[in-house]
């Protein structure tokens, strides 16, 4: 039987049993949910799954799960995808850095992040006023997936250097090595 894939987004106000009901929707469309993420940001939900049935199954699920966001005043988004490969897991890296805040600092770090074909999987970043000096200051913190031929040492010697040069600093672990 040939399965099918679909990537659903939802978006709303974060209440408890949202997550719930969402999961139940999905069984009774006879679907499975492989993969999801989900975040809460302020007052707000955002939940990202990849889900996979057969051709009536994923027709359910695009009729049932707008419908079940409607009810809960949620925004979705659905696509069909095709068939979903497990993320490339072999190099799970962390990287923090902070320093003085300005602008661009991220859209720097991501770039050079591109030219090795990193993911980044996950970003949180904070800003805050330097008590002392008073200064705005920032902290990131991301997890990145890379490429199992990726010479670690390399990109973080090169990460290094451009924080250096942004006045920033900073440390990238390989979490596979550490564990």
């Amino acid at each position: 039987m040939n399965k099918i894939q679909l990537i659903v987004t939802v978006l709303g106000q974060n209440r408890p049993g949202i997550l719930s009901a969402l999961a139940q929707c999905v069984a009774e469309t006879g679907c499975n949910i492989l993969d999801s993420r989900q975040a809460i940001f302020g007052k707000e939900f955002s939940l990202t799954m990849i889900i996979e049935g057969n051709q009536s199954a994923i027709t359910k699920a695009e009729i049932k799960l707008p419908r079940l966001c409607l009810e809960h005043d949620l925004l979705s988004i659905l696509k069909r995808t095709s068939e979903h490969c497990k993320q490339n897991l072999e190099h799970l890296l962390s990287l923090e850095f902070s320093g003085v805040d300005s602008v661009g600092i991220v859209k720097s770090v991501t770039s050079l992040f591109t030219k090795f074909e990193i993911s980044v999987t996950a970003l949180r970043q904070q800003t805050f006023v330097d008590k002392q000096t008073g200064a705005n200051m920032m902290r990131c913190k991301m997890m990145l997936s890379a490429p199992q031929q990726l010479q670690v040492e390399l990109i973080e010697q090169e990460v290094m250097h451009m924080l250096n040069e942004l006045g920033l600093t900073g440390k990238m672990v390989d979490k596979q090595i550490q564990e």
